[in-house]
């Protein structure tokens, strides 16, 4: 291993499935009934805002009040996150994988691979409004601001920029380790999505038996009953529920045809790309053409 390159980023935009992968991937890795809720995954896995790691990295109590502040202690941050186990592991980023006012976000010095999940634009964007407490309209607009940050109070920031952009950032990232999977895949295939992670990117021997226990452990509905029952931490303030649907296509009740139509002229290329499938029925929709 070269140096700190230990870090598997996993990535997304956020409300693509993050959550899910990790831990789906805490269920089969960690030993039978150790594997953590969902309020307790920084046991499994940590994120790349995690207010301890910047405190560490600043001397003191970090509190950043621009991009440019929080850009001074992130490469120490990440350095510390990386070296905080001896051997390659996974970190949560909802930031893009470019340069950003002259710092890469993601730094080779301290990156093994990235697993990034990819969620289509449809279905994300109410998913996105409820994450934003916002409406529908204003989360499209969010998705197609290249310049879109969020941020904790203390402003350990995640540049996330449009979700095209997101996307492309991560799919062609030079020199980059990576594997990409889709939401829509995770849904419909689960057993072969997570095989073929497991095998032929993590390259590990692949155990049927602890496969299936560990997407029925981390099936959304169990995710769902767990932030019923309990709560969910990292729910942004203001959204009431971070499990709510999970499902694919509900877009088809959730957008109008011209929101739709929006969706698909800020984003075509990339859906062509990833989403080819996708093409005829919202065309057909943003028309308002009957689709069933």
């Amino acid at each position: 291993m070269n140096n700190l390159q230990r870090i598997i980023w996993l990535a997304s935009f956020p409300k693509s499935g993050n959550t899910w992968m990790r831990s789906f991937l805490a269920h089969y890795l960690m030993p039978p009934g150790e594997a953590p809720d969902i309020n307790n995954l920084r046991k499994f896995t940590t994120g790349d805002v995690r207010q301890d790691f910047f405190d560490a990295a600043a001397g003191g109590k970090f509190q950043a009040h621009s991009p440019e502040d929080w850009l001074k202690v992130r490469p120490r941050a990440l350095e510390l996150i990386a070296a905080s186990k001896p051997d390659h592991h996974f970190v949560k980023t909802h930031c893009q994988a470019i340069r950003f006012l002259g710092q890469d976000l993601i730094p080779p010095q301290v990156t093994a691979a990235a697993i990034y999940i990819i969620r289509n634009p449809f279905d994300l964007a109410p998913s996105f409004a409820r994450h934003q407490n916002c409406d529908i309209d204003t989360a499209i607009t969010r998705m197609m601001d290249p310049e879109m940050i969020m941020g904790t109070p203390a402003g350990i920031y995640e540049a996330l920029g449009s979700w095209d952009g997101h996307v492309m950032s991560w799919a062609r990232a030079p020199g980059l380790s990576r594997h990409i999977v889709r939401y829509e895949d995770m849904l419909a295939k689960p057993g072969k999505t997570f095989n073929d992670l497991l095998s032929k990117f993590l390259r590990l021997k692949v155990e049927k038996p602890r496969l299936a226990r560990a997407i029925k452990a981390t099936s959304f509905a169990s995710m769902q009953k767990q932030e019923q029952e309990k709560g969910f931490s990292e729910r942004p303030e203001g959204m009431q529920n971070f499990f709510a649907k999970g499902q694919s296509g509900v877009w088809r009740e959730d957008l109008t045809p011209e929101q739709v139509g929006r969706i698909r002229e800020a984003f075509l290329p990339t859906i062509e790309e990833w989403y080819p499938e996708m093409l005829r029925e919202t065309e057909a929709f943003a028309a308002g053409c009957d689709t069933a």
